[in-house]
């Protein structure tokens, strides 16, 4: 196998879109070089001073073929692009033996290229920002605890929920406050979810049918089961010896939803494809988003843990931030870690192959501390 190709210090961040925020600021401060892609250099450029880093990176026409002329072995490519072009880009960093990361879902597409990259000495980085991406490293350092408390041999039952939504800061009629796309927000809403309830794998084909209230630090949201939350049963890693009874992973919403998005709801049952995607564009012209809306981003994680003999353990992360006028809460939460891991591969600690952003509950606590000390907060509660 080919060793890894040692980091250049040059990051390439291509695209400056909703999740564009102060990772790039931090990435500014440690790597060697920084080149930010957009569709014009004057919209880089603008997008750079937007975020105060005038001067501290350079802006890039991403025109065809410009981005793969200018990559040399060793460089990192972040993209913020849409998911589905990732396979397209990783596929150009392998060619150039440059590395990549994005805080996207790990998609057939990319796997298949992991062989060739994993060959190539490139590093693939997925699932590095706020959902995916600080959910896992709540997840891994909760099991990781509670497999310290309960032991890995010990017959147990456990439910595992994993919960995170952008919602808007002040309550609106709505209910929401699009943080991304509104026409990837509705057909996530018409893709069925797997999950496991009270030890039997369910499947909601339309999702917002299996919302149920949840409470958090005295407030009231409502939360459902999104996209597949079965593979994530495995990629946990949860001791062999405990039983699922409760396992998925969703989206969090404020309380009052369910009620007003009811209109919305019977458009995505009858609708079809045509229909669903003129209705993003009136929904995204009915709700707009001024430059003096405020998001918030919460996030909560919890791992119950019962052996049926006294040995209980119970655990919680949250995370719970609100946008400011420099940055919104999203940038922020997908920003930071997708940076941290980058700097990651700058200082050679993650080898060739495919990683998200954390597989064992060391490495989740590493990161986790780190983020803490650049002002990410979170709470961890523990129980028994």
């Amino acid at each position: 196998m080919t060793d890894r190709v040692p980091a250049s210090g040059t990051v390439h961040w291509v695209g400056a879109g909703l999740s564009t925020g102060s990772g790039l600021a931090a990435l500014c401060a440690t790597a060697g070089r920084v080149l930010l892609w957009h569709r014009t250099a004057d919209r880089a450029a603008g997008a750079l001073a937007g975020l105060g880093l005038t001067g501290r990176a350079e802006p890039r026409a991403l025109t065809p073929g410009a981005l793969a002329a200018s990559l040399e072995p060793g460089d990192v490519v972040v993209s913020m692009l849409p998911a589905s072009l990732h396979a397209e880009l990783l596929a150009v960093c392998v060619r150039a033996g440059a590395h990549f990361a994005c805080s996207s879902y790990v998609s057939p597409e990319v796997t298949a290229q992991v062989p060739a990259a994993r060959e190539a000495g490139v590093v693939v980085l997925a699932e590095a920002g706020l959902d995916p991406g600080i959910d896992h490293l709540f997840a891994h350092s909760l099991i990781g605890r509670a497999r310290a408390r309960i032991g890995e041999h010990t017959p147990a039952a456990y439910r595992l929920t994993s919960y995170c939504g952008g919602v808007p800061a002040v309550p609106n009629d709505f209910r929401y406050r699009f943080s991304w796309a509104p026409l990837g927000v509705l057909n996530a809403l018409r893709s069925p979810a797997r999950y496991l309830e009270d030890g039997t794998r369910t499947t909601a084909d339309r999702p917002w049918e299996a919302t149920r209230p949840l409470v958090l630090d005295g407030e009231t949201f409502e939360a459902y089961p999104n996209r597949d939350s079965i593979p994530f049963l495995a990629q946990y890693g949860l001791p062999a010896a405990w039983t699922p009874r409760t396992f998925v992973r969703g989206t969090l919403r404020l309380d009052g939803w369910l009620k007003a998005w009811q209109p919305v709801f019977e458009e995505l049952t009858a609708g079809d494809d045509e229909r669903i995607a003129a209705l993003a564009r009136e929904l995204a012209a009915a709700h707009p988003t001024t430059a003096a809306d405020r998001d918030r981003v919460v996030l909560s994680v919890a791992l119950e843990v019962d052996t049926g003999a006294g040995r209980d353990w119970t655990g919680a992360y949250l995370l719970d931030l609100t946008g400011d006028a420099e940055e919104s809460a999203m940038a922020r939460c997908v920003s930071r870690p997708l940076a941290l891991g980058v700097r990651h591969i700058l200082d050679g600690s993650l080898p060739a192959g495919l990683h998200r952003a954390a597989e064992s509950a060391q490495r989740a606590d590493r990161w986790l501390a780190e983020l803490a000390d650049e002002g990410l907060e979170f709470t961890l509660t523990l129980g028994q």
